[in-house]
């Protein structure tokens, strides 16, 4: 019995086939890989821009309730402590300003830059400005004439 070397091309073409769809396969799931990990990047994002506006709507809701205090009359002291909402920021780059028109939150990112405007229907001036590194509580205080932003509770 002799054998014969034959020429069989269907073997090549289903190896290449083969081959084909592994790299169509690899293709498909790096575009989803990406795909996901942008979605996913964005998400943070916007949870991490709206902790950010959170915190200064919650901070100047307790400016106002301050300024409120303030027309009570003379010798009035008013203390309300702010929870921050940790971020996902380097929060040792945030500096919180409060100045009589808005309370603005600095960031080098200029994206995560905020402001937030006050009504200012305080008697007193507002003043303070602290960086929000490792904070937990920012405390909105009104005494003497003055609305200011602290780190530490105060001592009246």
């Amino acid at each position: 019995m002799r054998s014969r070397i034959r020429t069989d091309e269907g073997a090549a073409s289903t190896e290449l086939g083969y081959v084909f769809t592994f790299l169509l396969g690899v293709l498909l799931l790096s575009m989803f890989a990406v795909w996901s990990f942008e979605i996913e990047t964005s998400t943070r994002e916007r949870w991490n821009l709206a902790a950010i506006d959170a915190n200064l709507a919650d901070i100047s809701a307790a400016i106002e309730r301050a300024d409120l205090a303030s027309r009570d009359g003379d010798g009035i002291k008013y203390a309300e402590a702010v929870e921050w909402r940790y971020t996902e920021a380097d929060e040792t780059l945030f500096t919180l300003v409060l100045t009589d028109e808005s309370l603005d939150l600095l960031h080098y990112e200029k994206s995560l830059d905020r402001s937030h405007s006050l009504s200012g229907t305080g008697l007193g001036n507002h003043s303070g400005e602290i960086t929000i590194a490792g904070i937990s509580h920012i405390w909105v205080i009104y005494e003497q004439g003055e609305t200011r932003i602290d780190t530490m509770r105060p001592s009246f």
